[in-house]
């Protein structure tokens, strides 16, 4: 072998997932995948929103424990969730899942910190407000009580935003975290500096308020500030906290869904074994109501299978020897023998799981409109803040005149005003959702709903109920109706089909049901039985129908099941049963196209039944996109992004969750899956299709709401910091226009409250 050939020898990389905490922006995540990128033989992803880094390395040239170590030595904490060199695809999932639930774990605990300091600084800041600002209660030496309860607050309460601030320094950037070190201990050395060098320390102490700085005396404290800034920030970092990372929970959901075991046939003995050990070409049984274990072939038996989450339609498909079977989908009836034709990452459980994955990955957070400004914006207050200094020691002002000056300006530009925009709108916009049933997950959900102009809907258990029932019974020349269903659900009493259950529950609202006997279910063909001496077959038609061939053909046509109901050979009736549609599906339409949204129809079903449904509700059938599988949906919404529109999905079923996560706006409906929702932006908890108009709408509204408040908080310093910096403003009465400021924030966010649905 040349040493060419050596050269081209592909390295036998290892794979290993990390855990991040700590980052609280996605300029945070951008920098810790050039740290570990920079590491030689290192291929790194790190993903924001999931807390994660993929990582592929040259074991020869690192290890495990010096990529964690990189991790840290950015400012983060970092932990080792899996390490694909020591687990085969077959243990994907359970992996998978482990790995997830230790990011769970590590965010709770954060969450559960962040918590523990905001209950502590809230109790402590609630008497630094009053005293301070009420000089009836202002007792001998309360200024020291005030400074030694800020001090707490100012260490432990800031301590989280005093370390970003610090991990950020080290790199040379800035972020809202820089803001709120900079505002809070500008006020609070300032008020050390008075206390302990200045008249603020002395006996008697009043706090006295004057229009412009004071050169004789550095007697005035700001502590107050400190305090306020520091809890209510607390309390947004600890909501953003409890909210960041839903979408993992959505993969998490998705794994678990299938199967945990299988009773397997080897050597003629039916042993259980897990899921993960099972092997390409293996046979296992499957009982009535047990899970498919995984992908395969029928090789004995027939049974009614649900593919609901699959699919996303009710009625169970019929299989037989021969059959091709989905993992994870429900066996409701009989006992089948499958064959194992695909296992571990190739399933089609795992590849919906990365096409939900994929989809998130690909879809990155907004940045928040503070952090792209307070990248330009703190800068330049320092900057400011020291010409200030400079120049009014440069005109002949006194010392104390110059720093008080400087001072006012970094008070004045505290960022409490813009803290409080984001959180304060989507604490208040969210609680009113929720009281309304409607799910809103945070920020980035806010500014999707003010773009999309698009809406695609799924059918099943979102336009329609997703329960059968029997719409029509066109009966024989000389046979009545009732006959012909008194008849059909004697026989169907006996099945647990939904086509079955629907045609029981029709006849047993106005008529007696007569017993069966003999009763009999042929897979795939229907069921039969003796009724009054007659046997009596319902299911597919065995022949020509004659005069009700109109009536079975008009039923498929236009979306219905017809079922043939026959009577010692002779053909009695046609019984149709469809999906109904919700009664509020049309008004939640019409609602979508008054909000500048065109209206899509996506499903899994046939053309004929996808039109019906789209008539009745008025969505043009030129917008109907029929007979289409989990990928398909992902295409579509992908296809009309392509084509320049913004589009928001609702759907309901684990098929729908990689649209929802790949569309600009995922709405699951309450009633579906789990996954679903987790891999949403809304959840519409009450299932009324309708509520998702009221969802844009509230969203749209709070987001107005938030960019009011930001315009205001950013307002006020553009006006004041001039103000300030020629030397015109206290630092006290600063801190006040900047309480003022926060005061107006709350109050414009607290009018969200006042939100009414658009069909209370």
């Amino acid at each position: 072998m040349t040493s060419a050939d050596v050269d081209n020898v592909p390295v036998n990389l290892a794979h290993i997932d990390l855990g991040v905490t700590g980052m609280t922006c996605t300029s945070c995540s951008n920098r810790v995948e050039r740290k570990l990128n920079k590491v030689d033989g290192v291929e790194a992803n790190v993903n924001f929103s999931t807390e994660t880094a993929t990582i592929q390395y040259d074991p020869e040239k690192t290890d495990r424990n010096a990529l964690i170590e990189v991790v840290k030595g950015a400012g983060y904490d970092a932990f080792a969730l899996s390490d694909a060199s020591s687990t085969d695809a077959a243990s994907e999932s359970s992996s998978s899942g482990s790995a997830h639930d230790q990011i769970d774990e590590a965010r709770e605990r954060e969450a559960d910190s962040l918590k523990s300091k905001l209950i502590g600084s809230a109790i402590l800041t609630v008497p630094i407000m009053l005293i301070s600002m009420i000089p009836a209660l202002q007792f001998t030496y309360w200024q020291w009580a005030v400074f030694a309860m800020t001090t707490l607050v100012y260490i432990i309460g800031g301590e989280p935003f005093h370390r970003a601030t610090f991990a950020n320094l080290r790199h040379g950037s800035t972020t809202m975290d820089t803001l709120i070190t900079l505002g809070t201990s500008a006020a609070y050395w300032w008020s050390v500096y008075a206390l302990f060098f200045g008249n603020a320390g002395m006996t008697g102490m009043k706090m006295e308020m004057s229009l412009l700085p004071s050169d004789a005396h550095m007697d005035e404290i700001y502590l107050e500030t400190t305090a306020v800034v520091i809890t209510f920030l607390l309390l947004g970092r600890w909501f953003e906290t409890k909210a960041k990372g839903r979408s993992s929970e959505a993969l998490r959901d998705l794994l678990n869904m299938g199967a945990k075991d299988a009773a397997v046939i080897r050597d003629g003995k039916e042993i259980r074994i897990p899921v993960s050990q099972l092997q390409a070409g293996d046979q296992f049984i499957v009982r009535p109501g047990e899970k498919i274990a995984t992908d395969g072939r029928v090789v004995s038996g027939s049974s009614a299978v649900d593919e609901s989450m699959l699919t996303g339609e009710s009625i169970p498909v019929e299989v037989t020897e021969g059959s091709k079977v989905t993992g994870a989908t429900l066996n409701t009836s009989g006992r089948i023998i499958v064959e194992a034709t695909r296992v571990g990452s190739e399933t089609t459980l795992s590849q919906m799981a990365k096409l939900v994955s994929d989809a998130q990955a690909g879809k990155a957070p907004v940045e928040k409109l503070v952090d792209r400004i307070s990248s330009i914006f703190v800068p330049t207050v320092i900057v400011i803040s020291i010409i200030t200094l400079l120049v009014h020691l440069g005109l002949g002002h006194g010392t104390a005149y110059a720093f008080t000056a400087a001072v006012a300006v970094l008070i004045i530009a505290c960022p409490c005003a813009l803290g409080l925009a984001t959180p304060t709108a989507i604490l208040v916009g969210t609680g009113r959702g929720a009281q309304m049933g409607l799910l809103i997950k945070g920020p980035e959900v806010l500014e999707s709903t003010r773009q999309v102009d698009t809406i695609v809907m799924d059918k099943t258990g979102t336009v329609t109920s997703g329960e059968m029932s029997v719409s029509q019974v066109v009966a024989a020349e000389g046979i009545a109706n009732d006959d012909v269903l008194a008849l059909g659900a004697a026989v169907e009493a006996g099945s647990e089909h939904p086509i079955a259950q629907a045609i029981v529950k029709e006849a047993e609202r106005s008529i007696a049901v007569p017993e069966v006997t003999d009763f009999k279910n042929e897979a795939g063909q229907g069921v039969s039985g003796l009724v009054d001496g007659k046997r009596v077959v319902v299911g597919r038609p065995a022949g020509p129908l004659g005069e009700l061939q109109a009536a079975f053909d008009a039923a498929q046509t236009t979306g219905g099941t017809p079922v043939v109901v026959s009577a010692d050979g002779a053909v009695i009736g046609v019984i149709t049963v469809r999906d109904t549609v919700k009664e509020t599906s049309a008004e939640a339409v019409a609602k979508f196209k008054e909000l500048g949204l065109e209206p899509y129809l996506l499903t899994g079903d046939n053309r004929g039944a996808a039109e019906a449904v789209a008539a009745e509700v008025g969505i043009p059938a030129s917008n109907v996109i029929a007979e289409v599988m989990p990928e398909d949906k992902v295409n579509v919404v992908k296809k009309l992004q392509a084509e320049g529109k913004r589009v928001a999905m609702v759907g309901d079923g684990v098929n729908d969750a990689a649209a929802l996560a790949t569309a600009d706006l995922g709405l699951a409906m309450g009633a579906g899956t789990d996954v679903a929702i987790e891999a949403s932006d809304i959840t519409l908890m009450n299932n009324d299709l309708r509520s998702a108009g009221d969802a844009i709408r509230l969203s749209r509204k709070t987001l107005g709401t938030i960019k009011g408040n930001l315009f205001w908080a950013f307002a006020y310093n553009v006006i004041l910091i001039p103000v300030a910096a020629i030397g015109w403003l206290n630092p006290m009465l600063a801190g006040i226009a900047m309480a003022f400021s926060s005061v107006f924030v709350v109050s414009n966010s607290l009018r969200l409250r006042g939100f009414k649905s658009s069909h209370a």
